[in-house]
């Protein structure tokens, strides 16, 4: 057991049960899904307006592939974003909230993945439109890759190297 600076033995994590470390583990991830949520449904918004406005009937058939791709990408990332609430609300009550908490964290790292890929095809489409140089591949990998880092590498390397074994 690890030492305090006084030499005493403690505990590491905390003494709770499991269906009160399914609450807090709910409680958290519902926080964590709000700003995932709104982030994707702002997004979400905007591009549904795209193809109303007058610059659409001008895009490039590529571009306007890449416009409903990044639409399907952007529904199917609000649907996973917010199958959590549905979740919860419906197997509410049933004694099975540690299952839930799985499920919904499944559905909410789904819903990064394609919210990563609806930014990603977003910001695709609006460097081709606002400049036809051949950099914008790579500019938007760039981004893609800082992306990468800061939702999934920097948390799965912080999770690796201070788990305690």
């Amino acid at each position: 057991m690890p030492q305090t600076e006084h030499g005493a033995n403690r505990r590491r994590g905390r003494d709770e049960t499991e269906e009160e470390r399914a609450d807090r583990m709910w409680t958290d991830l519902i926080q964590e899904v709000r700003v995932a949520q709104t982030g994707v449904q702002i997004l979400f918004g905007f591009l549904l307006t795209v193809v109303f406005t007058p610059k659409y009937a001008e895009l490039s058939d590529t571009d306007q592939t890449i416009y409903i791709v990044t639409v399907v990408l952007g529904a199917c990332a609000t649907g996973a974003l917010i199958g959590p609430v549905s979740l919860h609300r419906l197997v509410s009550g049933r004694r099975i909230k540690a299952q839930a908490v799985r499920w919904a964290s499944r559905l909410t790292l789904l819903g990064l993945l394609l919210l990563l890929a609806t930014t990603s095809a977003a910001l695709l489409l609006i460097l081709r439109v606002a400049t036809h140089d051949g950099f914008v591949p790579y500019l938007v990998a760039g981004v893609v890759a800082w992306f990468l880092l800061c939702w999934f590498g920097l948390p799965l390397w912080t999770r690796h190297r201070h788990t305690v074994k």
